[in-house]
C-alpha cells in the first residue's frame, strides 16, 4: 500500500434547509472525487464530514416552524443525508455537531485557548429588542451595509459584498423578528484575539506555496491588513454552552464550534470501527494530510479563524495540507435560491436523471478558479453529447461488433501494427495524465481528459474500419477490437472517481466480478487482458434527453421564479390594532360552544352574507355571517364551527342572528373557525 496517509473533509452542510448543486459542486463532488481516485492509489485515506446544527439561523427557522431547534436539525440532518445519497457521495462517517461528545471536544477547545490568553472577556454594546425580550445575535439583526449600502445586510455579514460586519456597524438596524428597531444595551462576551496569532499564521501560510491562487492571496491580504479580535459567544439558548461560571445565557458561536466537528466526527469514526483512540493516527499525524474542500465564502474562516484555533489549544492537532476552495457555481446567470425561487427541486431531478450525468455535468464545468453554472441546456448537450453520443456510443459500438463477430469473446492479438501500438500508447498514459490534474485539484480538466480518451477510441475504431478489415484482414481486425476493449478496461478504472455506477456497469460489462474501486489507478494499463474473455451483453450506459424535456425544465423553472417574485411584490400585511385590555370577569362572560352547520343559504339580495340553521345540541337556531365572499353555502353544511351563543338576536339585511361565528381576518384572507377532534354540537369552548 502507498505509504501516504490523507484526511479529507468537506465543509460541514448547515442543517437549516436542503443543499443544491451550488454546494454540491464547491465542496462535495470533488473531495467525492479526490476521495475514490486516491484509494485507487492506495493510500490511506478517510473521508470526514457531518452537519453544522447550532447557530441563529436555525432557531430563527425553527420558531417560525412552531419547533425546537433539535427537531429542526434532526428533520434536515435526514433530508441532507438523503441528497448526498442521491449524488452517490461517500463518507466515512456523516456526523452532527449536537451531539455531546462534540460539546465536550469544543468546550476543551475554549479552555485552552482562554488559559492560554488567546480568549479575553469584553463588555460590548449589543442590539437588544425589547419587544422580543432578548439580545439579538447577528442573524438575528438585519440593516444597510456601510460598505456597500446593501439594504439587507445581516448582523455578521454583507451578502453581497461579503464584507465581516458587527451588528452594531449596520445602518438602520431591524429585528429580523419582528422588524422594530432595537435598542443598545451592555453586555459580556468572550473574544478570540487573531492578532496574537497572526505571525504563526503567516508561516503557516508561507509554507504552502503551492495552494490556489485565490486561496493564497485572499489570505495573505487578509492577515497583511491586519487582523482583530474575533467574538466567539452570542446570547442564546441553543448551542454549546461557554463553560465558564459567569458566562451562564451564552453558547459558543456556532462558526468556532463548526469545524471542531471535523475532529468529532473522526472520533465518531473511530469509535464505530471500535478503535476510540483511532482518529488520533489521524489528527496527530504529522505525516498526515489535512484536505478542507470548501467554498470560497468559507476561505476566512479555514484559513485564518480555524488553523489559529489549532495553534493556541494544546493538543498537538495538525495544520490543514491544503484548502482547494471552489468559486460559486450558480444556476442560469443567477445564485441558487430557494427563497428567491430560483432553484431545481432535487426530489424531482433524481426521479427523471442520471446521478452520473449530473456528476459529470458539474465537474467538467467546475468552478475551480472563475465561477461557473449550471444550465439545462448545457446539462443536455453533456448528456446527448458527451456521454451518449461520445462515450456511451463507443462502448456500444464495440461490444456489440464483438457480439456479433466473435461471440462475445474478446480476440487474441497478433503482430499489432504501429497504428494499434499507438493506441495503446495513448492508454497507456492517459492514467498518468489524469492522476496529475486530480493531485493538484483540476478536476475539470481531468474530466476532459476522460472524455478525449473515449473521443480517441472513436477516432481509432473509425480510422481501422473493422467492418471492413472483418472480411478482408481477420487477424487485423481483431487486433482492433482487442485494443478497443483494452482502452475500455482501463476507461471504466479512470472513470470510476467521476461517474462511479457507470464505471461499475461497464466494468461488469466486461465480464469482471471483482470491484473495480479495488483495482490501482496506475496498474490497470498494465493489467492483463485475457484473450477469450467472455464479455456481457451490451447495455446502453445513457439515453438521450429531449429537447421538449429541457424547454419544459426551464420554463417550470421561470414559472416557480415569477410566482415568488409576484408574492414578493404584495404589499406588508397591515396589522389590526390591538384593543383596549379587558378583564376576565369580561372575558368569562362570552359563551362560546362548538356548533355543526345543518343548512346554509345565500341572503337575497346581499354579496357577504350567508344564512345558516346551527344544531346546538340542545336546540337549533339561525345565525347570520358575512362569509360569502370566501365561502360557498354548500361548503359550510356538516361542518363544527365555534359561534359566540349568548349574544343578543339582531337582524342583518332585515335576517335574524342568533349568534356569531367565529373567523380569522388578515389583509383580504377570512379563515372560519373549527375543530381539530370530533366533539358533539354544544361542547363548551373555553
Amino acid at each position: 500500500m502507498n505509504k501516504e496517509k490523507y484526511l479529507v473533509t468537506s465543509a460541514l452542510p448547515y442543517a437549516n434547509g436542503p443543499i443544491h448543486f451550488g454546494h454540491i459542486a464547491g465542496a462535495y463532488l470533488p473531495a467525492d472525487i479526490y476521495v475514490r481516485f486516491q484509494r485507487m492509489r492506495g493510500v490511506d485515506i478517510i473521508y470526514i464530514c457531518g452537519t453544522d446544527e447550532h447557530g441563529v439561523a436555525i432557531t430563527i427557522s425553527a420558531e417560525k416552524e412552531g419547533a425546537t431547534p433539535q427537531a429542526h436539525v434532526d428533520k434536515y440532518y435526514k433530508v441532507i443525508k438523503n441528497i448526498f445519497d442521491n449524488f452517490n457521495i461517500k463518507f466515512d462517517n456523516f456526523s452532527r455537531t449536537s451531539l455531546s461528545h462534540h460539546y465536550k471536544l469544543s468546550q476543551e477547545f475554549f479552555t485552552d485557548l482562554y488559559n492560554n490568553g488567546y480568549v479575553k472577556a469584553s463588555l460590548t454594546n449589543q442590539l437588544y429588542c425589547k419587544k422580543c425580550n432578548r439580545f439579538l445575535a447577528d442573524r438575528y439583526v438585519m440593516g444597510i451595509c456601510p460598505a456597500c449600502g446593501h439594504s439587507a445586510a445581516r448582523g455578521d455579514e454583507c451578502g453581497k459584498c461579503g464584507k465581516w460586519l458587527e451588528a452594531m456597524e449596520l445602518v438602520e438596524p431591524r429585528c429580523k423578528v419582528c422588524m422594530e428597531k432595537p435598542e443598545v444595551r451592555e453586555t459580556k462576551h468572550w473574544f478570540l484575539q487573531l492578532q496574537l496569532l497572526s505571525k504563526k499564521l503567516m508561516n503557516w501560510l508561507n509554507s504552502h506555496k503551492e495552494w490556489k491562487e485565490n486561496v493564497k492571496n485572499f489570505i495573505g491580504n487578509m492577515i497583511k491588513g491586519g487582523l482583530e479580535e474575533r467574538p466567539i459567544t452570542r446570547d442564546l439558548d441553543w448551542g454549546v454552552p461557554v463553560p465558564l461560571t459567569d458566562a451562564e445565557g451564552k453558547v459558543l458561536y456556532v462558526w468556532f464550534d463548526a469545524p471542531i466537528g471535523y475532529i468529532s466526527s473522526t472520533m465518531e469514526w473511530a469509535e464505530k470501527q471500535g478503535k476510540p483512540d483511532m482518529w488520533k493516527d489521524y489528527w496527530y499525524d504529522k505525516n498526515c494530510r489535512l484536505v478542507h474542500f470548501i467554498g470560497k465564502d468559507n476561505i476566512s474562516f479555514h484559513c485564518v479563524v480555524w488553523p489559529a484555533m489549532i495553534i493556541g489549544q494544546n493538543k498537538p492537532l495538525i495544520l490543514p495540507w491544503n484548502v482547494p476552495a471552489n468559486e460559486f457555481y450558480n444556476l442560469e446567470g443567477k445564485q441558487f435560491s430557494k427563497s428567491e425561487g430560483w432553484y431545481i427541486s432535487l426530489d424531482d431531478f433524481f426521479q427523471k436523471y442520471q446521478t452520473d450525468v449530473i456528476r459529470y455535468t458539474i465537474i467538467s464545468n467546475s468552478p475551480e478558479n472563475r465561477d461557473t453554472e449550471f444550465t439545462w441546456k448545457d446539462f443536455q448537450s453533456r448528456n446527448n453529447d458527451h456521454l451518449a453520443d461520445t462515450y456511451g456510443n463507443l462502448v456500444h459500438r464495440i461490444f456489440t461488433f464483438i457480439e456479433k463477430y466473435f461471440d462475445g469473446l474478446i480476440p487474441k492479438p497478433e503482430n499489432l501494427s504501429s497504428v494499434d501500438l499507438a493506441m495503446l500508447e495513448e492508454i497507456k498514459k492517459t492514467p498518468e495524465i489524469i492522476e496529475e490534474c486530480l493531485l493538484n485539484f483540476k478536476n475539470r480538466q481531468a474530466s476532459h481528459e476522460l472524455m478525449e480518451l473515449a473521443r480517441k477510441g472513436n477516432r481509432y475504431y473509425n480510422d481501422k474500419a473493422p467492418w471492413k478489415s472483418r472480411k478482408e484482414n481477420l487477424q487485423d481486425c481483431g487486433n482492433t477490437m482487442y485494443v478497443c476493449a483494452k482502452l475500455l478496461q482501463v476507461l471504466s478504472v479512470l472513470t470510476y472517481p467521476f461517474m462511479p455506477s457507470t464505471a461499475e456497469k461497464l466494468w461488469s460489462m466486461l465480464g469482471y466480478s471483482s470491484k473495480i474501486q479495488e483495482e490501482r489507478w496506475l496498474k490497470i494499463a498494465e493489467k492483463e487482458l485475457k484473450a477469450g474473455q467472455k464479455l456481457d451483453k451490451p447495455e446502453i450506459l445513457f439515453a438521450k434527453i429531449d429537447d421538449k424535456i429541457i424547454e419544459g425544465e426551464i420554463e417550470r423553472m421561470k414559472e416557480e421564479f415569477a410566482k415568488i417574485q409576484k408574492e414578493k411584490e404584495k404589499p406588508p400585511v397591515e396589522y389590526t390594532p390591538l384593543k383596549e385590555t379587558i378583564s376576565y370577569d369580561d372575558f368569562a362572560r362570552l359563551d362560546f360552544r362548538v356548533a355543526r352547520v345543518i343548512s346554509a343559504e345565500a341572503v337575497p339580495k346581499s354579496k357577504k352574507l350567508i344564512k345558516l340553521i346551527i344544531d346546538l345540541g340542545f336546540e337549533e337556531r339561525q345565525i347570520v355571517a358575512g362569509i360569502a365572499l370566501h365561502y360557498k353555502p354548500e361548503e359550510l353544511i356538516g361542518k363544527h364551527l365555534i359561534v359566540v351563543a349568548n349574544l343578543a338576536p339582531t337582524k342583518l339585511m332585515n335576517v335574524e342572528s342568533n349568534g356569531m361565528l367565529l373567523a380569522s381576518t388578515i389583509g383580504d384572507k377570512l379563515t372560519i373557525l373549527t375543530i381539530d377532534k370530533a366533539i358533539d354540537p354544544g361542547a363548551l369552548v373555553s
